[in-house]
């Protein structure tokens, strides 16, 4: 993999340049892209014709080459949703996520694959490690495209599991900020109460340092050894649905953290948590039916089987069901700031397993729901694995404790590391 903070360490050194790193990528996609299938469009000629200004080692990416989910609008790619509705869809501007790391000196070189309108409808991209198993969605592209090394820094989305657990499933970082951190603005919605724009690299290190230089906030965890953390070691009431192997993996990365010095504490959440897993469902189906109302009154036949029905069943929840469900959401929020109140950060599964095997599926987003409605920072750890197939634990942070919640990745990281 491309390790994106290292690549612009050495464009920083001057022993690298922006042209080198884009035909790094270039290379790595000649020789995979054909049985991965990462890449919606590319365009490598523009890139090395953008990676020529001089001005790039002096930004905060340093030129390195990006990859946006194909639900982010960008004016000089086609953004199709990941539907034949859109086929050749051209927007007039880019998204707000787009622009901003253009402006920090990132080259958009494509478009990764989404599921369509980014659901839990299966794609076509494979995982790298194992071409016959799922990578993952919806930011199917993207996680491949960074596990396969096409590319150091790649854009996603999630509403219920999309960034963490295709992370999980292709052994890369993933990191879901705090709920907006990261604007939305020109990514099509699918749950706006719940969609977050995030981030994949090759270690924690690097999605911390891609989303300090788009963001301009004071994110980057690789200047000091992060602190030991107080962490919180949750199962939830899902526990049991976990592999065995996920449970061992969890089990083990938290001997890890405390043989280096963190605290760990067996927690059990409320249940008020287990009411707002099924709350966090009813606001997903009745926002993203309102969501796609266009397309499912307009092109209700160009949809596929497997959305089609998901929107019919959507149908049946009212309105009073939704604003329960909000209203629930927002309780459980005020409830977990309470029960984190002695913790720096929760451990817990990034998915039930390993990726599935075959194509028909993303995988259980089980695990990644709830965090996803407490609109807290997520990382995928990765470093464990089952036979060839990585498999991702989480860390879970406090709203808006973005940075504490990247350090305890770290720390964890380098723990199972050392294992």
């Amino acid at each position: 993999m491309l390790s994106a903070l290292d690549l612009a360490r050495r464009i920083e050194a001057g022993e690298l340049t922006p042209r080198a790193v884009v035909d790094m990528c270039a290379e790595a996609i000649a020789a995979r892209e054909k049985e991965v299938h990462a890449f919606v469009v590319l365009d490598l000629v523009a890139a090395r014709r953008a990676a020529e200004n001089p001005k790039l080692p002096s930004t905060p990416l340093r030129g390195l080459s990006v990859g946006f989910k194909d639900i982010f609008d960008t004016a000089d790619f086609p953004t199709q949703y990941g539907s034949p509705i859109y086929a050749g869809f051209q927007p007039r501007a880019d998204a707000a996520a787009v622009a901003l790391t253009r402006r920090a000196g990132g080259i958009v070189i494509g478009k990764t694959v989404t599921t369509e309108f980014a659901t839990m409808v299966p794609a076509v991209t494979r995982n790298p490690h194992n071409l016959a198993h799922t990578p993952g969605g919806s930011s199917s592209g993207s996680c491949a495209a960074i596990a396969a090394g096409m590319l150091p820094i790649a854009f996603g989305s999630q509403t219920a599991g999309s960034v963490i657990r295709p992370a999980a499933f292709c052994g890369i970082a993933g990191f879901k900020p705090s709920y907006r951190l990261i604007p939305t603005a020109g990514v099509k919605d699918v749950a706006w109460h719940l969609d977050t724009a995030g981030v994949f690299g090759a270690g924690v290190a690097d999605v911390a340092f891609i989303t300090a230089a788009v963001t301009g906030r004071d994110l980057r965890v690789d200047r000091a050894p992060p602190a030991p953390p107080r962490i919180a070691l949750v199962r939830s009431h899902l526990w049991p649905q976990a592999s065995p192997a996920m449970q061992n993996a969890l089990e083990s990365a938290a001997r890890g953290a405390v043989a280096a010095g963190a605290k760990v504490v067996d927690v059990t959440l409320p249940p008020i948590f287990e009411e707002a897993y099924a709350a966090q469902i009813v606001i997903q189906e009745y926002e993203t039916l309102l969501a796609r109302t266009f397309e499912y009154d307009r092109h209700r036949d160009q949809l596929g089987k497997q959305l089609r029905e998901a929107l019919d069943a959507a149908t049946a929840i009212t309105a009073d069901a939704y604003d329960a469900a909000r209203r629930t959401a927002k309780r459980a929020r005020q409830v977990l700031a309470d029960t984190m109140a002695d913790h720096d950060v929760i451990l817990t599964p990034s998915a039930p397993g390993a990726a599935p095997h075959g194509l028909g599926s993303t995988g259980n987003p089980m695990f990644n729901r709830l965090w996803t409605l407490m609109g807290t920072p997520c990382v995928n750890v990765p470093g464990l694995y089952e036979g060839d197939l990585p498999l991702g634990i989480q860390i879970v942070g406090r709203f808006g404790r973005d940075r504490a919640a990247l350090e305890a990745a770290l720390f964890v990281e380098r723990a199972i590391a050392r294992k």
